[in-house]
Formats: C-alpha cells, structure tokens, sequence
C-alpha cells in the first residue's frame, strides 16, 4: 500500500527528470540549429567565393575569345587544366583567389580586348605588348581602380586613349601603336605615375600643362607623333629623368627652366634667373632632354648652364637663333649636343673645349662663325659643314690671314720705304758672293739643329720603349708577349712608314706619340692583347694589337674598319684610331674605360665595393640599349658578347667593347672566337653547328649577363653548395634546377639584399626573361628590342 508521502515524493521525482529531459532537449535543439545556422553561413559564403571567381573567369573566357591565339599559347585557359589561380594558366596571376596580373608579351597574338576586361576589378598589371592586336583600347579599362602598370606597346591599337585611367597607375606605356586624338588631361590624376610612354603614334594635341603636377614623374616619351603647341612648364618635376618631345609640331620658344615668378607667362617662355634668384636646382635628376625636329624659336636661355645632370641635349632641326650660350660648359657631365640644323650666329664659345666626356657634337648648317676652339675630341668635317663662316675644323677650312693695311698705313709705309732707299743709297750694297755665303751658313745651322732634335727624340724613344718592350706593344710575335732586348726601339722606324687613320672624336695624336707611349697589359683575347698606353700628355687609350694571322687583306681590313669607326653610340665603345704598321701590326685605339670590366667588376672587386641592384640594373639596361642600337640601326651581330667585353666607365654605365670585330677577321679566326665563347659558357647552343652568329645568338649571350648579374655567378662556375658543390654546371642549368626544387630565393645573390633590396617581383620578372633569353630555341627568345623594354617596365625609376 502506496502511502500519501511516497506517492508525493514519486511525482516529485517524476516531474524532475521530465524537467531535466526538457532542459536536455531544448540545448540539443540550439545546438542542431547554430549548427545549421554555421553550415548555412559557411555555404553562402562559399557561394559568395565562387561568384567572384567565376566573375573573374568569365572575364578571362571572354578575353580569350576576343583574341586570336596563332601560336596556340591560350591552350591552356580551359578549366578542364584546372583552376584559373592554380598555376595551369598562361600569364595568369593571382593572390586571394583574385586575377591581379595578365602577362603575354611577344605571344604572337591577334585580334582585340574584349570589353569584359573591366570585370577584372582586382587587377594590378595588364602587359600583352608585342603582339598585333588591333581594335580600340576597351573604355572599361577606366573601371580598373587597382590598376598599377598599363603595357600596351608595340601592336596596331586604333582609337583615343580612355578618358580616365586607375589613379593608382605607376606605368603607362602605349608606343608603337595606332593611337590618335588628345592626350587626356585627367592622366595628371594618376598622381603615382612614373613612366609615360606615347611615343610613335598619331596623337594631334597639345601636351597638357597639368603633368606638370605629376611629381613622381621620371620618364615622359611623346616623340614621333603630331603633337602642337608650347612646351609646357616642367620645372617642378624635379624627378624627371627623360624628357623626349622629338619629331613633333610643336612651337614656341625653349621649355621654361624654372619655376615663373607672378605675373610671368605661362606658355613657355624664358624666365631670367633675376626672377627666381633663390630657385632649387633645375631639373636636378634630367639626364635626356630631347626637343629635336619640331619647329620651335627663340634663343637659348643662359640658365640652360643650370642642367647640371643632363647626359644628352638634343635641339637639332628647329628654329632656335641667337647666340649659343657659353654656360652651355658648365654642364660637365654633357657626352653629346646637337644644334645642328638651326639659325644660331656668332661663334662657338671657347669654353665647350672644357668639355672633357663631349663625344658626340653636331654644329652643321647653321649661320656660324668665327674659328673652332680646340675641343676635347676630335670631330669629322661633317659635324661643322653648312656654317659659312666656320673655319679651323678640317684642312680644307683654314681661316683668313689679318686683314691687309689700310691705305693710310700703306702710305706712311711707302713714304718710310722711299726714305731708307735715300738712305740706303749712301751705304755700301752686299755683293752676291757675301749672299750665297749666309744662305750656305743658315742651310748648315738648320741642318745641325734638325740632327740634334733628332738624336732627342731617338733617346726619349728608347726610354719609353723598355717600358713597352715588357708590355709588347709593338713589334711582338706570337708567343713573345714580353719582347726582346731594345724590342721597342725597333718599331721607331716603322713609323713613317705605318698608316695612322683617326676617326671621330680622337685624341689627335701622331703616330710616334702611339708608339712611344708607355704601355702595360690589361687584358688578352682571342683576338690579341689589351693595352693601357699613356700618351706624353697623359692621356690614356686602350690599344687593342690584333694577333698575326687573324685579319682580312689591308684593302678589306680598310673598308671594314672604316664602317667600325664611324659608329657612336652612348653604350657602345668608340673607335677613335687605328694604324697599320710597315710589318704588318695592327692596333686598334679606344678610350680607356677606368672601371674596368664587368666581368671584373663582378667577380673580382673588394668587398669596400659595392653592386647594388640599381646598379646592376643600369649596366643590363646600357648593354642592353648597345645591342638594339647594333641590330636595329647598324645591322650587326655583335657575336662575342661576354662580360669581359662589357665595360664600364666613371660613371658606372655599361659599353660594348669588340663589336665588328668579326668583319675584320678570316672566317678560321670568327670560329675561333664562337668556339672560345663556347668554352667560357656564353655562347648559344646552335653555334655549335652553324657557326654563324644571329641576333639570337646575341640574345642567348646577353641573357647570360643577366643571369650572372643576377646570381653572382659565372657561367661554368657551378654551386658553391650543396650536393653538387665543386661541379661545374651549365648556369642556365643550375638555375632552372634551382627554381624546379622552388628555391628560387637561393638562385639570388646574396649582395642584391644591400642598398635598396629589389622587391620579389623585380627579381622573379628578371629571372624570368633572363630565362626566356637562353632558352634553347632560337625563334622562341625575344628580339633585343624586347628585351629592353621589359628591363625598363620592371624597373622604370632607374636612372637612365
């Protein structure tokens, strides 16, 4: 019998684990439902994920359609290869499952860009140049707001340029297209922009006065199109490094140097330094300043002296006249001027001749006159013809004897001379026999006094010639570098008989001033020996002996170097001189280049010197302009390009040395060279068969000197580390393995990392092309010309 107590404590313990089934349930079911809720959230946002990435993809699909693939490079955009981010596309690069760059220079692709572009909200860098899309530039291409750099040049685009562009755009480069109409003002709002380049198209506008506000400016390239107008006021760029307004309409009088005080004009005319007395610096980082074939007038202003930095002042085939200013010396740093083709008057100035690293001047037709000061370098004819009055610059233009008496002074003269004959009349006459008597006497003085000279002459010789008998400048035969006993003092005879040529801008020494020159070895080659020689007046040139057997009849020689010597460029080695001796030596006279080589330079400097990337950069890119200059406007194959042949000067700038040499040497000798290329690493691998260098072979050198600057290494050098420590390695090999294991890091060297480190882009975009030039198939490595400009796209701020 259930009494009242325990029936009330059963229902009490009932009602208890009731409540606590209840209270399990309802945790249970917030559990299930947070769950759900996460799951739910977790799946919207995966599904938010994939619409922007299939936005992306939609917009590369579409890409992909509007261009014509002739090459089949686009194979690759497919998602049954994966993923568009995961690696398996061509030039496709992303970062959080967004597209930030498309990269497909020199593709060989056709048709347009599709307007779908624009959907690319996240990217950063579009370069598709070198290819022959035609079309307009898609106007979308304004929405890109994360847009840094803009490569476009070198295809048949049609059409304006977009009215606005991303305002955090570094570089622009739109040349060698089809572009026409108006420089859009609103460029000025990309206050990050570094580098614009529209040069080579049909823009007809004037330039806008508002880039003037751009600040970060280096670079600005509107040359070979039909812009009109003024020369804006640039004078607040003080980063500007390149100024190039060449082959235009424009009008006007010279650019404004400095800022304009109040009130001044504004359209380009001359302020005097009276107006900003207390101004910086102009233009303090302008090394290129360009205004040639437009139509501009007026005289050249006093503060053009003020440049200080600028390397190349070109002005030619303008309107300029007046005088030209003599403050024109103070910029030492000047190595070419030309005014040629302008109405300037009155004469040069004297101080030009302080001008010591002038190696390119060009005066010719205009109305100057008066005598040439004695310049530096010597310069041919052709750089003074055309001035009327200009004289002193060749033999066939020796200036005039003084005037002649006037017709007062030659009366009083007459009157003088009819008195001593009075007078003259009451002395005694010299008979005939005392005449031939002093002229005999002078004739043996004379005599006396030219053998003396001579006998001077044979004795400073022959001091100088036992430094030179060591060296073996002259006279030495294979295998006798150092010479024999009075060697030197052998080869003085055969100076009259030899043939000293001097090309544009020599030193203008004789031949005996060459072969009496002290001299030390500095360098040998498969074509012979590298001298230092030091003149008596103490300059230095770098005389190259070419060794015996190697060269072409003197007749062929003659044409050859003939061709040689008449090339100038800023990154190219100059010819001054050569001479051909009556036993056959044969020398050929540079400059000498004080830093040496870069071969040296990188491997063999103190640890006090530094080659930081900017510098290495500048070298690749001087080299690099040499060889574009060699294959585009001479149409020569360097065809010994190595790091030994690449020298610097004072300035740290880059200066092919031994090109066209090949043209001067027998066929026996040009394999020769191939095959000692081949030894040291930097020669191509279809030489070995065609012995014939090509511009890609140049290419194949040239991306060798990329990877060495890059590594620290030299080709055949092999690791210095691990596993394969101690073996020697083709270096594009020991790359590629490098990169294959993803080390790309260890490929770097280490000293990259002083001074101002390259970010990870610069580097792996050098890489890449450095790898792109030593590929092994010859038509798939690109043209110098590209190469070139992608060095300047990857670095666009280096000083030029």
């Amino acid at each position: 019998m259930i009494m009242p107590a325990d029936l009330e404590d059963m229902i009490r313990r009932r009602y208890r684990s009731l409540f606590l089934l209840f209270f399990m349930l309802c945790s249970l079911s917030s559990q299930v439902i947070s769950a759900v809720s996460a799951r739910a959230t977790l799946r919207a946002s995966s599904s938010t994920n994939s619409s922007v990435v299939d936005s992306d993809l939609a917009a590369l699909v579409a890409m992909k359609a509007a261009l014509i693939d002739y090459k089949g490079i686009l194979q690759s955009w497919n998602t049954s290869r994966g993923s568009a981010c995961g690696g398996g596309w061509v030039g496709v690069k992303c970062e959080a499952g967004r597209i930030i760059a498309i990269h497909l220079p020199s593709k060989g692709l056709g048709g347009q860009l599709a307007a779908e572009i624009g959907q690319l909200s996240y990217l950063r860098q579009l370069s598709v140049h070198t290819n022959a899309i035609t079309g307009a530039i898609p106007v979308s291409i304004s929405s890109l707001r994360n847009l840094r750099g803009l490569y476009l040049f070198h295809n048949l685009l049609t059409g304006s340029i977009p009215a606005s562009l991303s305002p955090v755009l570094q570089a622009l480069d739109l040349s060698n297209n089809h572009l026409s109409g108006a420089i859009p003002t609103s460029l000025s709002t990309s206050a990050l922009l570094r580098r614009i380049n529209l040069s080579y198209n049909n823009l007809s506008s004037t330039i806008p006065s508002t880039f003037s506000s751009l600040a970060r400016l280096q670079a600005l390239l509107l040359s070979h199109n039909q812009l009109v107008g003024a020369v804006p006021d640039f004078s607040q760029l003080a980063n500007l490094q390149t100024l190039d307004l060449s082959q235009n309409l424009l009008k006007g009088s010279f650019p404004a140097l400095q800022q304009s005080s109040a009130g001044a004009s504004q359209t380009g005319a001359i302020v005097h330094s009276s107006a900003t007395s207390s101004s910086k610096e102009l233009f303090p980082s302008l090394f290129t300043l360009n205004l040639s074939h437009n139509a501009l007038t007026g005289k050249l202003p006093s503060q053009i002296g003020e440049l200080s930095s600028l390397l190349q002042l070109d002005l030619s085939n303008n309107k300029f006249s007046g005088a030209i200013p003599p403050q024109l010396a103070n910029i030492t740093e000047l190595s070419s001027l030309d005014i040629s083709h302008n109405n300037f008057t009155g004469s040069l100035p004297s101080s030009l001749s302080s001008l010591g690293n002038l190696t390119h001047f060009n005066c010719s037709f205009n109305s100057l006159t008066g005598k040439v000061p004695k310049l530096r370098h010597t310069f041919l004819a052709s750089a003074f013809v055309g001035n009327k009055g200009l004289c002193g610059f060749s033999p066939a233009s020796l200036c005039a004897l003084p005037p002649a008496p006037s017709p007062e002074t030659g009366a009083a003269n007459s009157s003088g001379e009819a008195a001593a004959a009075s007078t003259g009349e009451k002395k005694k006459k010299l008979s005939a026999l005392s005449i031939v008597f002093v002229v005999i006497g002078i004739v043996i003085v004379l005599f006396l006094l030219m053998c003396l000279c001579s006998l001077l002459f044979i004795c400073c010789c022959r001091r100088s010639g036992e430094s030179m008998a060591k060296a073996g400048f002259t006279g030495e035969k294979p295998g006798q570098a150092g010479g024999g006993k009075g060697e030197g003092a052998k080869r003085e005879g055969d100076a009259p008989g030899g043939k000293l040529v001097h090309f544009e801008g020599s030193l203008g020494f004789l031949a005996d001033d060459l072969l009496c020159a002290t001299a030390e070895v500095v360098g040998k080659s498969t074509y012979g020996t590298v001298y230092k020689a030091t003149l008596e007046d103490g300059n230095q040139v770098a005389v190259k002996r070419l060794r015996e057997g190697i060269v072409k009849s003197q007749r062929d020689f003659e044409v050859e170097v003939t061709a040689v010597g008449a090339i100038r460029h800023p990154n190219l080695l100059a010819l001054r001189s050569y001479y051909w001796g009556p036993k056959d030596e044969k020398l050929l006279i540079f400059d000498f280049m004080q830093g040496g080589s870069l071969a040296a330079f990188v491997h063999a400097r103190g640890p006090e010197t530094p080659l930081t990337w900017q510098m290495r950069m500048n070298i690749a890119i001087g080299a690099a302009k040499g060889l574009v200059y060699l294959h585009e406007e001479q149409k020569m194959i360097h065809g010994n390009l190595t790091s030994s042949n690449i020298l610097i000067d004072a300035h740290q700038n880059a200066k092919l040395s031994d090109f066209g040499l090949s043209r001067l040497m027998t066929q026996a000798a040009n394999s020769n060279v191939i095959a000692t290329a081949g030894a040291l690493g930097y020669r191509a691998p279809e030489l070995t068969k065609l012995r014939k260098a090509t511009t890609k072979s140049d290419v194949y050198s040239f991306g060798i000197v990329l990877l060495e600057l890059l590594t620290g290494k030299a080709p055949g050098e092999g690791p210095s580390s691990g596993p394969t420590e101690g073996t020697t390695m083709d270096l594009p090999d020991w790359v590629a393995s490098i990169v294959k294991q993803e080390w790309t890091q260890e490929v770097f060297d280490i000293e990259l990392m002083k001074g101002r480190a390259p970010g990870d882009e610069e580097l792996i975009n050098t890489l890449q092309l450095a790898m792109n030039c030593v590929t092994l198939a010859p038509l798939e490595r690109p043209e110098m010309s590209e190469v070139l400009q992608q060095l300047e796209q990857i670095k666009p701020d280096l000083k030029q």
